[in-house]
Parts: C-alpha cells; structure tokens; sequence
C-alpha cells in the first residue's frame, strides 16, 4: 500500500485556487477550528460501546454488543499509523446462553501496509508473554478509522485534491485516498465535521460501507473535538463512544515488530486422521479435506480469498484429480465463511444451514469494485444446498453427517460435522482444545457443554475431535474434562 504524506492544510495553494471561493473557506476554517495546520498526532480516550463485527448470532441480528470502559486511541497522521487499545466485556442478551463475560484487553496497531495485534497467545497458561501476531486483513479498516477522525479527514482532504460542493446547509468534500479508497464528508455551518462515509473491502460483503458519525465538538485542552464518536459498518453499530480527553501531539512512534513485516505466506500443514481425511491447519483456522469416491468434500472455508486458494493448492496435492464438490460451512460467522466464493468459483457446492443462503445471496450480489475476488471477475452463479437440522453427504464409500447443533448460544445456523466409520466430530467455536498446560476453567463454557448434550443426544460414537480452532485434535475425553463430565 502507498504511503500516503499528509501536507499542512495552508501549503495546499492549488487546490484552494481549485475551489471556489466559498467552498475553499469551508474547509479552511473547518481545518482553523480543528487547528489541522499544528496536528501530528492525536490521542483521545473514551468509554461506550464496540460491537464485533460480522459475528451476529443470526444472521437477521446485529452484531453483538460489547461495554467498553476504556478505549485509547493513538495517531501518527504523518506515517499514517495508530495503536488502540481498549477494554472491554460482553453484553449478554436476554435469553441467550453465553459464557459468563470476562474482561477483554485487545491491543491493535496499524503502520502503513502492516497490522497486527499484541496479545497472549489463546488459551495460554496465566503469565504468558504476549506477541504480535499479523493481521493483514485489518490494514485497510484500522486506516480507515485514522482517515475517519476529523482532523485526519481535513488533512487526507487537503492532501488528496479533495472535491466540495454544497449539499443544503452543509458543504460536502470528497476525496480518494491511494487512488482507490473514497471519502465523503459534510460539513456543517458551524464549520464542524459531521459525519464521513467511506468504503472499505470484506470478503463476505464486498465493497462495505463505514460510516462515522460526531457531535457535541467541545474544547478539551486545547483541542476541538467532538464529545460523541458513532460508526456504523456492514449497515449495523460498530462503535459508540463517549470521548472523555483529547491530546494534542503526543509522542506516538509505532514501530513494526520483525515478526509482522517478515510475516511469510499463507501455509497449509497437513495431518492425516483416517485414510482420506485431512486435517488442514497452518494458521488461526482450521478446515478438514475429505475424501469420497469421485470428489472431496471440504469442511470450512474460513478468512478469505487468500486462504482458499491455499487450501485449494493443498487439497490438489493430497488429492490429485478430484476436484472439490462440496465446501460445509460451520456458521455465518465471516472469519469462518470469507473464503467460500472462491470455492463457489471453482465450481463447488455450498452447504450451508438454511438460515445463511438468504444473507449469502443478498451479501454476494454487492458490488466488490475495491477487491475484485474470483466470483466476480467469473460472474459464476454460485450453487447452494442447504439443510434443516440433518443433511447427509454418502456416496456409497464414505458418509459425512452434517448436523445443526440444538440450542447453541453461540450462534443459530451452527452446525457439527460428523464421520461416523472413523468416529471424528468437526466442530468450531463451541469447543476450543485448551493449549498444553493450560489451566481448566473453573466454570465450563456453555458452548461447550451444549456440544456434549448435542452428541449425546444424537447418539454420536465420538473418537476424535477436529475442532477448527486451537492447538490441534483431541479425544471427546478431552471435551468431557473441560465441562467437569468424567463420566458418559
């Protein structure tokens, strides 16, 4: 990604001569008010709400709500780059069953064309150091949040030969950031920043739109700034927030860590569970690759485009000469389902609980002008099969039971996979394999006792778990220890 440099506001002689007379003022005094000729960096810290994006429990659902008590935001305008740090708990929702929140501390950090996040490794023992770990796939939403700050927008503006034209009381300013990236922001008579819309890339929606919002500018030290920061992404909240105090220039110096900038390419390891099933890790989601007569079926395509065609790569060399017809999808969730168009550009099925093909449908037909993915540039329709509460994939050789998990908290579409000749459950999310020396939780996670009632119920001849999280396969006595069931 280009870096882009951010001039001050009062050198940019030729785009105020490119304006009119009344709309160069607008955002001259926009940026006096803001005092952008003097901003560097910029730190603000709140409390409100963040809400995680793309993890709704329905797909009708926004997404969930969690209380922030803290959140510090940090801007180097000139790199760009930014490190936000925040805690926060979940809100539970009447009459959902949820693990009991705990507090969250994420620590998260843009610097140009790397992201990445700072934190203990999951489910590590207490004291474990924490490491960064990359996360590319942040890059362009983390810069957009600094672009969508009012001081960042009016210097982005001024930088980026921005375009104004009135638009009823308010004068309206658009940009392009990089040459692919537009802004549009309105400006009120009071020449504050009301709001910014840009467009930012999802693998499951497409070209997404992130609109910020601000209100209540009050003087914090110094600083004009807005008292109420509100973001809407993917049409439902994102964050809400309560600006607290506002610093002018603070030093802020993020360096990208070696671990980050040398990062290598998406890698697929392979473990072998049964004769034709494949247990496909190498990174924070996992899928399994199966075997049948004519074809293999694949369990999760999970992240994005990116990730699939690793994966499609991988299953080639396992399995030569048969091509994938069928791709499961555990749930909606989108780090779980970001990779199935290219599977459906490959020509594979997509098995989904029917709950998700209306939202696949809708989200698909959006328009992908930022990321061109395969699907779009082969216009392929995509081919779904959807499910109920049971769907069987048996070709004669082998047998793949998929199976909707009753009355998990986690999410309504989610579902196990099941391989009853070689005792292997497929799950994720609801049962995350602790790491090595790990500590039992004191109160077992109810996504996971639901798993267990839900194999019991349907009589599953458990052996193995591939749980699409975590360390690695595990035995049901494994998930019988982390609910305190020692007994069948």
């Amino acid at each position: 990604m280009r870096k882009t440099i951010i001039p001050a506001y009062g050198l940019t002689l030729a785009l105020t001569m490119a304006l009119s007379a009344a709309q160069a003022a607008s955002l001259q005094e926009a940026a006096k008010a803001l005092g952008v000729d003097g901003v560097k960096t910029l730190e603000f810290s709140g409390s409100g709400r963040w809400f995680q994006f793309g993890q709704a429990p329905n797909p009708n659902l926004p997404w969930p709500q969690f209380d922030v008590s803290s959140y510090l935001a940090d801007i180097n305008y000139d790199v760009p780059s930014a490190r936000v740090q925040v805690t926060r708990k979940q809100t539970i929702e009447p009459g959902r069953l949820r693990p009991a929140p705990v507090e969250q501390k994420p620590d998260l950090y843009v610097s140009g064309a790397q992201a990445w996040n700072v934190a203990p490794p999951p489910n590590s023992p207490p004291g474990t150091a924490a490491v960064a770990t990359p996360q590319p796939a942040a890059v362009e939403e983390r810069l957009a949040e600094i672009w969508s700050t009012p001081q960042g927008f009016l210097k982005a503006a001024f930088a980026n030969n921005a375009k104004s034209e009135a638009k009823g009381a308010d004068v309206e300013v658009s940009f392009t950031v990089g040459g692919k990236y537009h802004y549009i922001g309105a400006i009120n008579a009071r020449n504050q920043l009301e709001r910014v819309r840009t467009w930012i890339d999802n693998p499951v929606l497409g070209d997404t739109l992130v609109e910020t919002s601000f209100g209540g500018y009050k003087d914090f030290g110094g600083v004009q700034f807005p008292a109420r920061i509100a973001r809407t992404q993917g049409g439902h909240p994102v964050l809400d927030l309560d600006i607290a105090s506002v610093k002018l220039n603070p030093p802020v110096d993020i360096t990208v860590p070696q671990i980050v900038a040398s990062a290598p390419p998406q890698t697929v390891d392979v473990k072998k569970l049964a004769d034709g099933v494949f247990y496909l890790t190498g990174g924070t989601h996992h899928s399994v690759a199966i075997e049948q007569r004519d074809h293999v079926v694949l369990v999760e395509a999970p992240l994005n485009e990116e990730r699939s065609r690793a994966l499609i790569g991988k299953i080639a060399e396992l399995v030569p000469g048969k091509p994938i017809k069928y791709v499961v999808s555990s749930h909606l969730h989108f780090d779980h389902s970001g990779g199935l168009r290219a599977f459906a550009d490959a020509g594979a099925t997509i098995v989904t609980q029917e709950l998700d093909k209306p939202y696949f449908e809708k989200a698909w037909a959006a328009p992908r002008t930022l990321n061109p993915d395969l699907l779009s540039k082969s216009q392929k329709a995509a081919t779904f099969q959807t499910y109920g509460d049971k769907f069987v994939l048996n070709d004669g050789s082998r047998s793949i039971e998929i199976h909707k998990i009753a009355g998990s908290g986690h999410a309504d579409d989610i579902s196990l996979i099941y391989l009853p000749a070689e005792k292997i459950l497929i799950e994720a999310d609801v049962y995350t394999p602790a790491a090595p020396n790990a500590p039992r939780p004191t109160t077992p996670n109810p996504y996971s006792v639901n798993l267990y009632d839900n194999i019991l119920r349907l009589k599953l001849d458990v052996d193995q778990i591939a749980a699409l999280h975590g360390p690695g396969v595990v035995k049901l006595a494994d998930l019988r220890a982390a609910i305190g069931q020692t007994t069948n």
